[in-house]
């Protein structure tokens, strides 16, 4: 791939997982469930649940693409049935009832608890959710193994759970910006978007697979 593919490459993969992880709305789900936490401690929990959801989520996109053939799933089924799913994802961000987020029992279970929620919910689902993991092996399978491919996406993951890391440890000033209003502004904005994507992956799917017969 030229370096100007392998730039493009690297943005739609970013768009993506941004789309997908919203660092905005994270971070307001992130504040509900850590009222009473020091600056100190909220800051590690953020810290420790990006490297647990890159973890993961780099794990997941390597090696998603291998088990599925495995189990003798073909890629246009993959992209086919990762679009549906992205798509309900999206309606549900639109919608704003945070089905496949945490619940508000268990964020105000969490809020409640002293126990580490770095890995459960925070890291997963609500970084690394069904979304984020299904976004991965699309893009890994979109790559088609080109190694400059595939470097662009552990990048893009990178940058994104940067980004989101940022916005958790500024979570306090976000959610005074935002407010609840800008947050599910930005939320359905995002959803539209990957409606879009989740559209565009499941047709391509279709196509594929209509190629082959």
């Amino acid at each position: 791939m030229s370096f100007t593919a392998v730039l493009e490459f690297f943005l739609y993969a970013l768009v993506a997982l941004l789309v997908i992880i919203d660092p905005a709305g994270t971070a307001m789900t992130f504040i509900a469930m850590t009222p009473r936490d020091t600056a100190q401690k909220r800051a590690h929990l953020a810290v420790r649940a990006c490297v647990i959801a890159f973890v993961v989520l780099a794990l997941f996109g390597l090696g998603g693409e291998g088990l599925l053939l495995a189990l003798g799933i073909g890629l246009p089924a993959m992209k086919v049935a990762g679009g549906v799913l992205l798509f309900l994802t999206a309606a549900d961000m639109v919608t704003a009832r945070g089905a496949l987020r945490t619940s508000s029992q268990e964020r105000e279970a969490a809020a409640r608890s002293d126990e580490d929620i770095s890995v459960f919910p925070l890291a997963i689902p609500l970084i690394a959710g069904p979304g984020a993991m299904t976004t991965m092996v699309l893009l890994h399978s979109q790559a088609h193994g080109g190694a400059a491919a595939i470097l662009a996406i552990q990048v893009a993951l990178v940058v994104a759970l940067a980004g989101t890391l940022a916005t958790l440890l500024a979570a306090r000033h976000v959610v005074r910006l935002l407010g609840e209003t800008g947050s599910n502004v930005i939320g359905r904005v995002f959803g539209v978007l990957l409606a879009a994507l989740a559209a565009q992956i499941a047709l391509d799917g279709v196509r594929q697979a209509l190629s082959l017969h």
